[in-house]
Protein backbone atom coordinates (compact mmCIF):
# COMPACT_ATOMS: atom_id res chain seq x y z
CA UNK A 1 0.00 0.00 0.00
CA UNK A 2 1.34 3.28 -1.41
CA UNK A 3 0.49 6.21 2.02
CA UNK A 4 0.60 9.26 -0.62
CA UNK A 5 1.31 12.96 1.02
CA UNK A 6 -1.52 15.61 0.97
CA UNK A 7 -2.67 16.65 -2.21
CA UNK A 8 -4.67 19.29 -3.89
CA UNK A 9 -6.90 18.04 -6.51
CA UNK A 10 -6.54 20.60 -9.19
CA UNK A 11 -6.36 17.96 -12.62
CA UNK A 12 -9.24 16.61 -14.75
CA UNK A 13 -8.21 12.87 -14.04
CA UNK A 14 -8.66 10.22 -14.78
CA UNK A 15 -6.92 11.22 -18.59
CA UNK A 16 -8.34 8.95 -21.30
CA UNK A 17 -6.17 7.06 -23.69
CA UNK A 18 -6.16 6.89 -27.14
CA UNK A 19 -5.50 4.33 -29.97
CA UNK A 20 -4.01 5.63 -33.11
CA UNK A 21 -5.34 3.87 -35.53
CA UNK A 22 -5.03 5.99 -38.77
CA UNK A 23 -1.33 7.33 -38.00
CA UNK A 24 1.05 5.29 -40.39
CA UNK A 25 3.76 3.41 -39.00
CA UNK A 26 5.90 2.22 -41.96
CA UNK A 27 7.37 -1.08 -41.75
CA UNK A 28 6.07 -1.82 -38.42
CA UNK A 29 2.77 -3.37 -37.17
CA UNK A 30 2.85 -2.26 -33.53
CA UNK A 31 0.50 -0.05 -32.51
CA UNK A 32 0.42 3.06 -30.37
CA UNK A 33 -1.69 4.45 -27.75
CA UNK A 34 -1.79 7.35 -26.26
CA UNK A 35 -2.11 8.76 -22.45
CA UNK A 36 -4.20 12.08 -23.01
CA UNK A 37 -2.42 13.92 -20.21
CA UNK A 38 -2.80 17.36 -22.22
CA UNK A 39 -6.29 16.85 -20.91
CA UNK A 40 -5.72 17.51 -17.66
CA UNK A 41 -7.08 20.78 -18.12
CA UNK A 42 -7.44 23.84 -20.30
CA UNK A 43 -5.34 26.57 -19.52
CA UNK A 44 -2.86 24.20 -17.07
CA UNK A 45 -3.07 21.70 -19.16
CA UNK A 46 -0.44 19.14 -19.19
CA UNK A 47 2.04 16.89 -17.27
CA UNK A 48 2.78 19.46 -14.65
CA UNK A 49 -0.94 19.83 -12.96
CA UNK A 50 0.15 16.35 -11.75
CA UNK A 51 2.94 17.28 -9.93
CA UNK A 52 2.24 20.92 -8.86
CA UNK A 53 -1.40 19.02 -6.64
CA UNK A 54 1.78 18.07 -4.12
CA UNK A 55 3.91 20.62 -4.63
CA UNK A 56 1.32 23.45 -4.32
CA UNK A 57 -0.30 21.41 -1.03
CA UNK A 58 3.08 21.46 0.61
CA UNK A 59 3.36 24.87 0.00
CA UNK A 60 -0.15 25.84 1.66
CA UNK A 61 0.83 23.57 4.48
CA UNK A 62 4.01 25.47 5.42
CA UNK A 63 1.90 28.48 5.51
CA UNK A 64 3.76 30.30 2.44
CA UNK A 65 1.95 33.15 0.74
CA UNK A 66 3.73 33.54 -2.21
CA UNK A 67 5.07 30.89 -4.66
CA UNK A 68 8.24 31.04 -6.72
CA UNK A 69 9.58 29.21 -9.64
CA UNK A 70 12.11 28.87 -12.60
CA UNK A 71 12.09 27.96 -15.95
CA UNK A 72 12.35 28.94 -19.68
CA UNK A 73 10.86 31.97 -21.47
CA UNK A 74 7.82 29.59 -22.81
CA UNK A 75 7.41 27.29 -19.54
CA UNK A 76 4.59 25.15 -19.67
CA UNK A 77 5.48 24.59 -16.24
CA UNK A 78 6.03 28.49 -14.81
CA UNK A 79 2.18 29.05 -17.11
CA UNK A 80 0.58 26.61 -15.21
CA UNK A 81 2.33 27.45 -11.59
CA UNK A 82 1.01 31.35 -12.36
CA UNK A 83 -2.27 30.39 -13.36
CA UNK A 84 -3.13 28.04 -10.55
CA UNK A 85 -1.56 30.21 -7.76
CA UNK A 86 -3.68 32.67 -8.73
CA UNK A 87 -6.63 30.08 -8.46
CA UNK A 88 -5.68 29.23 -4.92
CA UNK A 89 -4.68 32.99 -3.31
CA UNK A 90 -1.28 32.57 -3.94
CA UNK A 91 1.12 35.40 -4.88
CA UNK A 92 3.28 34.35 -7.74
CA UNK A 93 6.87 35.35 -8.57
CA UNK A 94 8.53 33.29 -11.75
CA UNK A 95 12.15 33.55 -12.47
CA UNK A 96 12.70 33.36 -16.45
CA UNK A 97 15.68 32.06 -18.53
CA UNK A 98 16.30 34.64 -20.93
CA UNK A 99 15.86 38.43 -22.33
CA UNK A 100 12.68 40.10 -21.79
CA UNK A 101 10.67 40.11 -25.52
CA UNK A 102 9.09 42.72 -26.65
CA UNK A 103 5.81 41.43 -26.97
CA UNK A 104 4.68 38.45 -24.81
CA UNK A 105 3.05 35.25 -26.37
CA UNK A 106 1.94 31.30 -26.11
CA UNK A 107 2.71 30.52 -22.16
CA UNK A 108 4.48 33.54 -21.00
CA UNK A 109 1.31 36.23 -22.66
CA UNK A 110 -0.73 33.96 -20.08
CA UNK A 111 1.42 34.37 -17.27
CA UNK A 112 1.45 38.08 -17.20
CA UNK A 113 -2.17 37.65 -17.58
CA UNK A 114 -2.76 35.45 -14.41
CA UNK A 115 -0.58 38.52 -12.41
CA UNK A 116 2.60 36.50 -11.78
CA UNK A 117 5.43 38.99 -10.99
CA UNK A 118 7.76 37.76 -13.56
CA UNK A 119 11.83 38.32 -13.29
CA UNK A 120 14.65 37.44 -16.47
CA UNK A 121 18.05 36.21 -15.93
CA UNK A 122 20.41 36.09 -18.94
CA UNK A 123 21.73 33.35 -20.33
CA UNK A 124 25.09 34.02 -19.43
CA UNK A 125 24.01 34.60 -15.90
CA UNK A 126 21.09 31.33 -15.27
CA UNK A 127 24.10 29.55 -13.83
CA UNK A 128 22.85 31.69 -10.56
CA UNK A 129 19.55 31.90 -10.62
CA UNK A 130 19.50 29.58 -7.69
CA UNK A 131 21.66 32.20 -5.58
CA UNK A 132 19.16 34.89 -6.81
CA UNK A 133 15.65 32.69 -5.80
CA UNK A 134 17.28 32.63 -2.33
CA UNK A 135 17.36 36.46 -2.25
CA UNK A 136 14.03 36.53 -3.84
CA UNK A 137 12.88 34.61 -0.46
CA UNK A 138 14.79 36.75 2.08
CA UNK A 139 13.28 39.72 0.11
CA UNK A 140 9.77 38.40 0.70
CA UNK A 141 10.47 37.22 4.56
CA UNK A 142 11.72 40.95 5.46
CA UNK A 143 7.99 42.02 3.87
CA UNK A 144 6.27 40.19 5.86
CA UNK A 145 5.90 37.19 3.71
CA UNK A 146 6.63 33.40 3.19
CA UNK A 147 8.24 32.26 -0.36
CA UNK A 148 7.80 28.37 -1.04
CA UNK A 149 10.63 27.81 -4.12
CA UNK A 150 9.50 24.78 -6.07
CA UNK A 151 12.39 24.07 -8.88
CA UNK A 152 12.00 23.90 -12.52
CA UNK A 153 9.67 21.90 -13.73
CA UNK A 154 8.33 20.68 -10.18
CA UNK A 155 10.82 18.02 -10.38
CA UNK A 156 12.25 17.59 -6.85
CA UNK A 157 10.68 14.94 -4.59
CA UNK A 158 7.89 16.48 -3.88
CA UNK A 159 6.99 16.40 -7.02
CA UNK A 160 7.84 13.43 -8.05
CA UNK A 161 4.55 12.29 -6.04
CA UNK A 162 2.63 13.88 -9.58
CA UNK A 163 3.54 10.77 -11.60
CA UNK A 164 3.67 8.16 -9.16
CA UNK A 165 0.06 8.49 -8.45
CA UNK A 166 -0.13 8.49 -12.42
CA UNK A 167 0.72 5.19 -12.47
CA UNK A 168 -2.03 4.13 -10.01
CA UNK A 169 -4.25 5.56 -12.58
CA UNK A 170 -2.23 3.87 -15.30
CA UNK A 171 -2.52 0.41 -13.73
CA UNK A 172 -6.65 0.39 -14.12
CA UNK A 173 -6.62 1.59 -17.52
CA UNK A 174 -4.64 -1.40 -18.67
CA UNK A 175 -7.07 -3.59 -17.27
CA UNK A 176 -10.37 -1.91 -18.42
CA UNK A 177 -8.49 -1.56 -21.71
CA UNK A 178 -7.22 -5.40 -21.66
CA UNK A 179 -4.16 -4.26 -22.99
CA UNK A 180 -0.37 -5.09 -21.75
CA UNK A 181 2.04 -2.45 -23.01
CA UNK A 182 5.75 -2.88 -23.89
CA UNK A 183 6.54 0.72 -23.58
CA UNK A 184 5.78 3.57 -21.77
CA UNK A 185 7.30 6.61 -23.91
CA UNK A 186 7.87 10.10 -22.54
CA UNK A 187 9.53 13.28 -23.32
CA UNK A 188 12.05 14.43 -19.84
CA UNK A 189 13.51 17.73 -19.66
CA UNK A 190 13.76 17.87 -16.13
CA UNK A 191 13.26 14.49 -14.71
CA UNK A 192 10.50 14.43 -12.48
CA UNK A 193 7.56 12.61 -14.85
CA UNK A 194 10.74 10.34 -15.79
CA UNK A 195 11.27 9.53 -12.46
CA UNK A 196 7.66 9.32 -11.19
CA UNK A 197 6.77 7.17 -13.80
CA UNK A 198 10.08 4.97 -13.15
CA UNK A 199 9.06 4.47 -9.20
CA UNK A 200 5.23 4.48 -10.10
CA UNK A 201 6.07 1.59 -12.52
CA UNK A 202 7.94 -0.49 -9.50
CA UNK A 203 5.65 0.43 -6.53
CA UNK A 204 2.28 -0.35 -8.64
CA UNK A 205 3.91 -3.84 -10.76
CA UNK A 206 3.08 -1.91 -14.02
CA UNK A 207 3.94 -3.98 -17.61
CA UNK A 208 6.02 -2.27 -19.82
CA UNK A 209 9.31 -0.80 -19.65
CA UNK A 210 9.46 3.41 -18.91
CA UNK A 211 11.59 4.80 -22.09
CA UNK A 212 12.23 8.35 -22.37
CA UNK A 213 13.45 10.84 -24.82
CA UNK A 214 15.42 13.63 -23.65
CA UNK A 215 14.98 17.49 -24.98
CA UNK A 216 18.03 18.87 -23.12
CA UNK A 217 20.98 17.32 -21.23
CA UNK A 218 22.05 14.14 -22.13
CA UNK A 219 21.29 10.17 -20.72
CA UNK A 220 24.32 10.65 -18.32
CA UNK A 221 22.43 14.21 -16.40
CA UNK A 222 19.09 12.02 -16.17
CA UNK A 223 20.72 9.36 -14.61
CA UNK A 224 22.07 11.45 -11.70
CA UNK A 225 19.19 13.73 -11.36
CA UNK A 226 16.90 10.97 -11.16
CA UNK A 227 18.37 8.72 -8.73
CA UNK A 228 19.49 12.12 -6.51
CA UNK A 229 15.54 13.20 -6.16
CA UNK A 230 14.25 9.27 -5.85
CA UNK A 231 16.99 9.31 -3.01
CA UNK A 232 15.47 12.24 -1.44
CA UNK A 233 12.12 11.25 -2.12
CA UNK A 234 12.85 7.89 -0.06
CA UNK A 235 14.35 9.75 3.20
CA UNK A 236 11.54 12.50 3.18
CA UNK A 237 8.82 10.08 2.91
CA UNK A 238 10.46 7.54 4.83
CA UNK A 239 9.70 4.97 1.84
CA UNK A 240 11.11 1.40 1.39
CA UNK A 241 12.33 1.72 -1.84
CA UNK A 242 15.29 0.35 -3.85
CA UNK A 243 17.26 3.10 -5.87
CA UNK A 244 20.04 1.01 -7.00
CA UNK A 245 17.60 -1.22 -8.89
CA UNK A 246 15.48 1.36 -10.92
CA UNK A 247 16.47 0.58 -15.11
CA UNK A 248 16.63 4.47 -16.14
CA UNK A 249 16.29 4.26 -20.31
CA UNK A 250 17.42 7.83 -21.40
CA UNK A 251 17.51 7.89 -25.71
CA UNK A 252 19.24 10.30 -27.04
CA UNK A 253 19.89 11.63 -30.31
CA UNK A 254 16.72 14.05 -30.89
CA UNK A 255 16.71 16.66 -29.00
CA UNK A 256 17.85 18.53 -32.19
CA UNK A 257 20.11 22.01 -32.10
CA UNK A 258 18.80 22.69 -28.42
CA UNK A 259 16.46 22.61 -26.24
CA UNK A 260 13.28 24.47 -27.71
CA UNK A 261 14.88 24.65 -31.03
CA UNK A 262 13.19 21.67 -33.20
CA UNK A 263 13.97 20.12 -36.73
CA UNK A 264 12.25 20.36 -39.45
CA UNK A 265 11.22 16.31 -39.23
CA UNK A 266 9.99 17.21 -35.71
CA UNK A 267 7.58 20.17 -37.24
CA UNK A 268 6.70 17.48 -39.72
CA UNK A 269 5.55 15.07 -37.49
CA UNK A 270 3.45 17.12 -35.17
CA UNK A 271 1.50 18.36 -38.58
CA UNK A 272 1.05 14.63 -39.38
CA UNK A 273 -0.21 13.76 -36.40
CA UNK A 274 -2.44 16.89 -36.06
CA UNK A 275 -4.05 15.52 -40.11
CA UNK A 276 -4.48 12.05 -39.12
CA UNK A 277 -5.49 12.14 -35.81
CA UNK A 278 -6.75 15.33 -34.41
CA UNK A 279 -3.93 15.15 -31.68
CA UNK A 280 -1.41 18.20 -31.79
CA UNK A 281 1.72 17.90 -30.01
CA UNK A 282 4.66 20.70 -28.99
CA UNK A 283 8.16 21.16 -31.00
CA UNK A 284 9.68 21.45 -27.50
CA UNK A 285 8.33 18.25 -25.51
CA UNK A 286 6.15 16.01 -27.22
CA UNK A 287 6.90 16.56 -31.17
CA UNK A 288 11.05 15.27 -30.48
CA UNK A 289 9.80 12.94 -28.08
CA UNK A 290 7.34 11.21 -29.96
CA UNK A 291 9.17 12.06 -33.82
CA UNK A 292 11.92 10.02 -31.57
CA UNK A 293 9.71 6.59 -30.49
CA UNK A 294 8.02 6.33 -33.82
CA UNK A 295 11.84 6.09 -35.53
CA UNK A 296 13.06 3.92 -32.65
CA UNK A 297 10.04 1.81 -33.29
CA UNK A 298 10.24 1.20 -37.31
CA UNK A 299 14.24 0.54 -36.47
CA UNK A 300 12.55 -2.44 -35.53
CA UNK A 301 15.39 -4.80 -33.86
CA UNK A 302 18.02 -2.45 -34.23
CA UNK A 303 16.43 0.45 -32.57
CA UNK A 304 15.94 0.86 -28.55
CA UNK A 305 12.37 -0.39 -28.86
CA UNK A 306 13.46 -3.90 -30.46
CA UNK A 307 10.06 -6.10 -30.72
CA UNK A 308 7.49 -3.23 -29.89
CA UNK A 309 3.43 -4.10 -30.15
CA UNK A 310 1.92 -2.21 -27.91
CA UNK A 311 3.57 1.36 -26.86
CA UNK A 312 2.01 3.71 -24.75
CA UNK A 313 2.84 7.55 -25.10
CA UNK A 314 2.42 9.97 -22.19
CA UNK A 315 1.22 12.69 -24.25
CA UNK A 316 2.58 15.73 -21.50
CA UNK A 317 0.60 18.73 -22.94
CA UNK A 318 2.46 21.76 -24.26
CA UNK A 319 -0.15 23.19 -26.86
CA UNK A 320 0.74 26.53 -25.97
CA UNK A 321 4.36 26.21 -27.22
CA UNK A 322 3.29 25.96 -30.79
CA UNK A 323 2.13 29.41 -31.24
CA UNK A 324 5.63 31.00 -30.43
CA UNK A 325 6.70 28.79 -33.41
CA UNK A 326 4.18 28.79 -35.88
CA UNK A 327 6.65 30.73 -38.58
CA UNK A 328 8.39 26.40 -38.39
CA UNK A 329 5.60 25.05 -39.92
CA UNK A 330 5.10 24.17 -43.52
CA UNK A 331 1.39 25.22 -44.39
CA UNK A 332 -0.37 24.11 -47.61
Amino acid sequence: MVEFPKRLNLARLPTPITKLDRFPLHQSDAQIWVKRDELTGTEVSGNKIRKLEFSLAEALEQACDTVITCGGIQSNHCRSTAILCTRLGLKVHLVLRGEKPDQPEGNLLLGYLSGAEISYISERDWRGHAEYVRHLQQDYAKAGGKAFYIPIGASDEIGIWGYIAACRELKKDFQQLGMTPDYIVTATGSGGTQAGLLVGSALFDLPGKVVAFNVCDDAAYFDQKIRQDVTLWKQRYSVDFEVEGLQISTVEGYMGPGYGIASPEVFDCIAQLARTTGLFLDPVYTGKAFHGMVNEIQKGAEGSMPDARNVLFIHTGGLFGVFPQQQNFTLE
